[in-house]
């Protein structure tokens, strides 16, 4: 990495290049006044080593220009191999044991977990106030990363919590993955309402969302379809009747997104990808990075909102 000669943040992912962020980021800099700056993406590796990531947060730390980061894909590796290179983290980055912003504050490296906030704001733009304690529909959350645990929080002790699904079941291809969510969430009470299930192939999958009640929600949080070819699900499956389908990702070959655009009419299903989960993300740790306060509704974000859909 070279050293920064104008105020950087940069993007830590996998395919950073494909990113919208990419084309966004200077209409946003330019709309939040940020002046001049720049947008750098840094791939690395899934499951990258750990000498890896701490020499991208150790040269964070270290170089004046280098304001923060956006991390995203390895918000989990990257915080076991560097919590100690933090000054500050929030209590969430410590509670869910991820990082997703990197910033700068009075000369210390802080980190914060965003996704509980981001990902339940995103989740309460589309899902009805009563939606579960209506119909008493579950979850199947496909995959036991970071954003996975968050939105695992968001429904045990975010701002919503009486309109939890009756039962969160999470399907994962690695144990240790699954242990390490399972083990945190029973930390919040969950024992027996978040219910465990190894997925090392995608018909099994299938057959626990054969057996979703009505309404039910299925949220793909694996990456694959963006980070990866494929989807976490056969060709074969069958959604729920009625189902909210909520892909996490917004760009990429999509297939989960494809298979649920497939039977939507017949399961009337209600489906949503990850562009607001992309844009209220990015806003936020924009302002974490740059040291200034961009809201989350009202004309600004909406601004935000819409020239990011123009540079799509």
């Amino acid at each position: 990495m070279s050293k920064a000669e104008v105020p950087t943040m940069y993007f830590i992912g996998v395919t950073t290049g494909s990113s919208s962020s990419v084309r966004i980021f200077p209409k946003w800099a330019e709309i939040l006044g940020l002046g001049q700056c720049r947008l750098v993406g840094i791939n690395m590796k899934i499951h990258d080593r750990p000498e890896n990531y701490r020499e991208v947060v150790e040269f964070i730390k270290s170089d004046p220009l280098s304001l923060g980061a956006l991390v995203t894909t390895h918000k989990m590796d990257l915080f076991a191999a560097c919590e100690d290179c933090f000054d500050i983290l929030d209590p969430l980055a410590k509670e869910l044991g991820e990082v997703s912003s990197i910033y700068k504050r009075d000369g210390k490296l802080c980190a914060r977990a965003t996704d509980p906030t981001c990902g339940g704001m995103a989740l309460e733009r589309f899902l009805p106030d009563d939606h579960f304690s209506k119909s008493g529909a579950e979850a199947l959350i496909l995959g036991a990363g970071g954003s996975s645990l968050a939105l695992v929080w968001y429904f045990l002790k975010g701002n919503r919590t009486d309109n939890c699904p009756s039962k969160i079941h999470i399907a994962n291809r690695s144990q240790g993955r699954l242990d390490n969510l399972i083990r945190t969430a029973e930390l919040w009470g969950a024992k027996g309402h978040v219910i465990p299930y190894l997925t090392s192939e995608p018909r099994q999958a299938d057959q626990i969302m054969a057996d979703l009640p009505i309404a039910s929600i299925v949220v793909n949080a694996t990456g694959l379809g963006k980070d990866g070819p494929g989807s976490p699900l056969t060709d074969q499956t069958s959604f729920p009747e009625r189902g909210i389908i909520w892909e996490f990702n917004y760009r990429g070959e999509l297939k989960f997104l494809q298979q649920a655009k497939r039977q939507r009419d017949d399961k009337c299903l209600s489906i949503e990808d990850g562009w607001d989960y992309f844009v209220l993300g990015w806003s936020q740790i924009i302002g974490d990075v740059f040291d200034l306060e961009v809201p989350v509704a009202g004309s600004l974000f909406d601004e935000l909102s819409e020239q990011a859909k123009k540079l799509r």
